[in-house]
């Protein structure tokens, strides 16, 4: 595959059938949001809008936006190619000059990793300056209804640490506030948020770059949690991924290097001395809105590009998403080092109704009781890893990809008396359901096959076997007073075997706790899990329904036992909204969902626009 940069990737996804060009006026203020969305759900191919309305610039959108294109940004034709590739090159074998010489194709590998400078690029073939600099030209995306604003939502942010000189790459949201300035997205985890605090130590600004576009690879690169090993950063995971020297050139404002291959930079510096701004509302990939937060503010000194840049974009919110592409590219990309540590794990996945760190499902080659609790706490020590909220632990031939039949195994092996842990750790700053921000409760499962050590006394055998059907609701809360009962008698739903769903618009504290305890008394014996949503849930939906519950609680405080009336015990999952009179000192974010005015004027639109229909 030879392509170096954005456009060359392109190209070759419009030879391969997989890009549409849309040449009539879109807006970039939530329509090219609506179509994107559309086209990622289905699984339809990327977009360049050539006419974006109130920009010379063209857009390009969803380039890595399913598990094929996100392989061919990587120069694989398979994702599970990645695992291999990187499982290959940690397996250095000692002995004679026969094995050593056998080394010596991945010292090739290692060679790539250095970035090479150049003194000229493609990324400077055009330079605004000073009063030229505005931001307003380039059509950055106002994504969704409540967004703060236009957000840069493929940036990819370099940092240089102020007293070591190591490069960091992230990709931190960025909101445009004027013409020359905006908000950085930096969290308290972010590696860009300890450059400043190192910079205001120092008494001096921070210098950054925006890079947008360059080699698709580098913009996954700058998504990957990377282990913090001195001399690694994004430069040398591109350069491994690609085979060959990410080019680097000096900024024309600033002393850092950038991606001789982008299509923008934007450079400037971060002041630790100014106060922090409000930034956001934001739509997240969260697939709720952030709210308005103090962040630093981004001074754009000079904006450099090519002669005929496209602009790269992407649209986060409720999964899946083209980030969950990426995600899955990290999966395959760290397995190898994941085994190399925890030996006994087979597989591992995060997905899509997890929007990442909310769920964690690993399989594992079995050979002892605790097994799956010593995994699971493993993990939670692998940086980024410590983010994880629920993590399932299941056999060995369990497809961890298919989340009906991880769910299958939780109900047949997890006794939820005796099989379901409780911890606590740090949590995403992204999490709204936390007990306190980026701190909360965790959730353990072990879904494996139970050896005799593990089994609780009483527990029956059937744990070990096939269990039998699901089992009835025998009332739905008929006759019951209060609006529990009303929406346990219109709202209720076997999910699947085992688990029942149901919503509620909460509007009292103990109302989550009241209608669990009167739904565990009406199912039947084989239900074992009660999921309380919140009103806009589909309860017939799985990945709506797991997508709201791994959004909505916090484990420690949201998920209990109830004894039922067969002798048995039902985990209940309060994932309804939390109010204040629960002790809940924070804001709860609104669900994304485009304004209905925007969906019919694009469903008006469509055909007109020249969009293909989707199938």
């Amino acid at each position: 595959m030879a392509f170096q940069d954005l456009q060359g990737f392109i190209g070759l996804l419009e030879k391969r059938g997989q890009l549409v060009r849309v040449t009539a006026p879109i807006s970039s203020t939530l329509e090219i949001s609506e179509i994107a969305d559309r086209f990622v759900k289905a699984g339809g191919p990327a977009l360049l809008f050539e006419n974006v309305k109130g920009s010379s610039f063209p857009l390009a959108i969803g380039l890595m936006g399913t598990p094929q294109r996100m392989a061919w940004a990587l120069g694989l034709e398979s994702l599970e190619e990645l695992a291999e590739k990187v499982r290959d090159l940690i397996k250095i074998r000692l002995g004679g000059p026969v094995a050593l010489l056998s080394n010596l194709p991945k010292l090739r590998h290692v060679a790539n990793l250095p970035p090479r400078r150049v003194k000229s690029a493609p990324v400077q073939e055009v330079v605004w300056r000073g009063d030229e600099v505005d931001l307003s030209k380039i059509p950055v995306l106002t994504s969704w209804p409540q967004d703060g604003g236009p957000f840069v939502t493929l940036p990819l942010v370099v940092t240089k640490h102020p007293k070591t000189g190591e490069y960091n790459m992230g990709m931190y949201r960025v909101q445009v506030l004027s013409k020359n300035t905006t908000g950085m997205h930096w969290q308290r985890h972010k590696t860009g948020a300890r450059h400043l605090e190192h910079a205001r130590e120092l008494g001096v600004r921070l210098e950054v770059a925006v890079v947008l576009g360059g080699d698709p690879a580098l913009i996954y690169a700058a998504t990957a949690p990377l282990p913090p090993i001195p001399g690694i950063n994004e430069y040398s995971l591109t350069g491994y991924l690609r085979g060959q020297r990410q080019p680097i050139v000096k900024g024309v404002t600033i002393a850092l290097e950038v991606p001789a291959n982008a299509e923008f930079v934007l450079e400037g510096y971060v002041d630790p001395q100014e106060p922090w701004i409000d930034e956001g509302p934001f739509g997240d990939h969260t697939g709720f809105y952030t709210p308005v937060d103090k962040y630093p503010r981004f001074h754009v000194t000079a904006v450099t590009m090519r002669r005929n840049p496209v602009y790269p974009a992407t649209i986060v919110g409720r999964p899946p998403m083209e980030d969950a592409y990426l995600i899955e590219a990290s999966e395959r990309l760290f397995l190898p080092a994941a085994q190399l540590i925890i030996p006994e794990i087979v597989d591992y996945h995060m997905p899509p109704a997890g929007v990442a760190h909310n769920l964690v499902i690993v399989s594992i080659k079995k050979g002892y009781p605790g097994q799956a609790y010593k995994v699971a706490h493993g993990l939670l020590g692998l940086g980024q890893m410590m983010f994880a909220k629920v993590v399932i632990v299941v056999d060995a031939g369990v497809e961890v990809t298919n989340l009906e039949a991880v769910l299958e195994q939780v109900r047949e092996k997890a006794d939820v008396e005796s099989n379901v842990l409780h911890s606590r750790g740090p949590i995403d700053v992204l999490d709204h359901s936390s007990r306190k921000w980026s701190y909360g409760g965790k959730l353990v499962i072990d879904a494996t096959t139970k050896m005799p050590e593990e089994l609780r006394s009483g527990v029956r055998a059937s744990l070990e076997r096939e269990s039998g059907g699901a089992g009835e609701i025998r009332s739905r809360g008929a006759g019951e007073q209060g609006s529990e009962a009303t929406i346990c008698a219109s709202q209720t739903h076997l999910l699947q075997p085992g688990f029942v769903t149901v919503t509620l618009q909460k509007t009292r504290a103990d109302q989550s706790h009241v209608l669990g305890v009167k739904l565990v008394r009406a199912v039947g014996p084989d239900i074992k899990h009660i999921l309380i949503c919140d009103e806009l849930t589909d309860p017939e939906n799985l990945q709506d329904v797991w997508w709201t519950v791994l959004n909505n609680i916090d484990p420690e405080r949201d998920v209990w036992l109830e004894q039922n009336s067969h002798g048995g015990s039902v985990l209940v999952w309060d994932a309804a909204r939390k109010i204040p009179e629960e002790d809940f000192d924070r804001v709860w974010p609104d669900k994304i969902e485009m304004t209905a005015e925007v969906k019919a004027r694009v469903d008006r639109m469509w055909h007109v626009w020249g969009l293909p229909d989707l199938g």
